[in-house]
Formats: C-alpha cells, sequence, structure tokens
C-alpha cells in the first residue's frame, strides 16, 4: 500500500511539473494586479508635454484615452504600448474597462497608471459611478498589455520641429499597432542602403546627427515578449526635401 502511494505521488508531481508551463505560456494574457490614479490638473484628456515626445498628438491619441507609466515607461520603450485596464471593485466598475496609450512617464502613490480623467472615468459603469471613482483620486485596478489599433491608418512618422534638414534629425512614430515594441530604428540611403542606427533620445524620439542624403528608408525592430524580433521595413520613404513638423506616412502597419 505504502508503494502505491509513493507511485501515485511521483506520478502527480511529474504531471504538475509537465502541465505547468503550459500554463506559465498563456500568462502574457493574464492580469497584473495595481494600482491607478488619474491628471488631476488636465483636461479630460491626457497632457501635451509627455515624457514621450508625442507632443499635442500625445494628448489626443486613441481619443484622449491615454495614460503615464512607471515601471511600464521602460526608459522610453514602453511609449505608445497599449494597456487594458479595469478597477476592480464590481460594485462601481465595468468589466470592460478602458484601452490606454502609454504616452507619459509619471508615478503616484504605489500606482503603475496614471490615466487621463477621460480614461479614468470610462472605468465605471456609469457616469455617476465615475463621479465616486473621482473622489477617491487612487483605485485597485488590474492590467495587461493589449494590441493597439488605429483603424485605416498606418505607422506614421512625425518630424519634431527640432530638426534642421540636413544637418540634423529627430521624429516620433505615431499609430504603431500591435503589442510589440519597436526596440530600434535604422535610417538607410535608398541608393546604395547605407544604414545608420539612431539613438533614443528620450521616451519615443529617435535622432541623428548628420542623417544620410536623398530620399530616406527606414527600418524597425519590432521586439516581442518571447524574445521574438523582426525587422518591419516601410513601403513609402522619407522624402529627400523632408520638414520639421511635418508628417510621412510609410505604407505599413504592424500586425
Amino acid at each position: 500500500m505504502a508503494l502505491k502511494l509513493k507511485l501515485l505521488l511521483s506520478l502527480s508531481a511529474t504531471l504538475f511539473l509537465v502541465q505547468s508551463p503550459a500554463n506559465g505560456a498563456t500568462c502574457s494574457n493574464c492580469f497584473v494586479s495595481s494600482r491607478a490614479a488619474y491628471y488631476p490638473n488636465s483636461s479630460q484628456q491626457g497632457t501635451d508635454a509627455g515624457a514621450c515626445g508625442f507632443g499635442s498628438f500625445g494628448a489626443i491619441i486613441n481619443g484622449g484615452d491615454v495614460s503615464a507609466a512607471s515601471d511600464l515607461y521602460r526608459g522610453g520603450v514602453g511609449c505608445g504600448a497599449c494597456y487594458q485596464v479595469r478597477c476592480t471593485s464590481s460594485k462601481y466598475c465595468s468589466d470592460k474597462g478602458v484601452t490606454v496609450v502609454i504616452t507619459d512617464q509619471g508615478s503616484g502613490d504605489r500606482t503603475d497608471f496614471i490615466l487621463s480623467q477621460r480614461a479614468f472615468s470610462q472605468m465605471a459603469q456609469t457616469p455617476d459611478l465615475a463621479s465616486y471613482l473621482f473622489t477617491l483620486g487612487v483605485v485597485d485596478i488590474e492590467y495587461r498589455r493589449v494590441s493597439c489599433s488605429y483603424p485605416n491608418k498606418n505607422v506614421t512618422i512625425k518630424i519634431d520641429e527640432s530638426s534642421n534638414n540636413p544637418h540634423y534629425l529627430a521624429f516620433v512614430i505615431w499609430y504603431q499597432e500591435g503589442n510589440k515594441d519597436i526596440t530600434a530604428v535604422q535610417l538607410c540611403e535608398t541608393q546604395n542602403y547605407v544604414c545608420k542606427l539612431l539613438d533614443r533620445s528620450y521616451g519615443a524620439v529617435w535622432t541623428t546627427t548628420s542623417p544620410p542624403s536623398g530620399p530616406l528608408s527606414l527600418r524597425m525592430l519590432l521586439s516581442g515578449d518571447e524574445g521574438d524580433e523582426t525587422w518591419l521595413v516601410p513601403v513609402y520613404d522619407i522624402p529627400q526635401d523632408w520638414k520639421a513638423g511635418e508628417t510621412y506616412d510609410t505604407g505599413v502597419q504592424i500586425s
């Protein structure tokens, strides 16, 4: 009898070890518990001076459902990432919550997110209950990374106003769908395809001094949670006469 019990225990332990990796493999979609606050001195939308470098676009992207992040900012790599955020009180909060885009860096009282007022209110079941959430200031939440979605939009390059052709080029990347990070960007001459690795100046701002001449082709390195990496090459080039403040459609989107 004792031998049979030992065999059963051994078999159970083996099955647990075999099953555990399969269960762990699905946890990229699991919710993580945390806390969230909101911008107390902002408009309903986000800030136009966020640490990601999006400028005024950072206040209106995703309809103004945006957020500052603390650890999830990740030195700027987290800029443009999307998260489903929902508060946990079944009495006041909806099951769906809200999907926000990271456009800034910041932290509050043990928070991972500081939401725009618009996004914060959308976690509630009704507008009246949203008013109650605002009185709390900070709420318990759970969140997970999700794919961003911008229907009928391609990845777009916004040339920063500090740029000066042909001496200095700085830009940010708009409308990045999917749930992968842009971890590196190369700028290539279209004639001889000599490429130059750009610097992440801060947030989502990529810069280079003495950029290559002529029309410019980008290569963006997409990195996933499981270590997979893929280079994305736009269909359309940045024109030779690029100008500060202009936007350029790449003709591609991230799946």
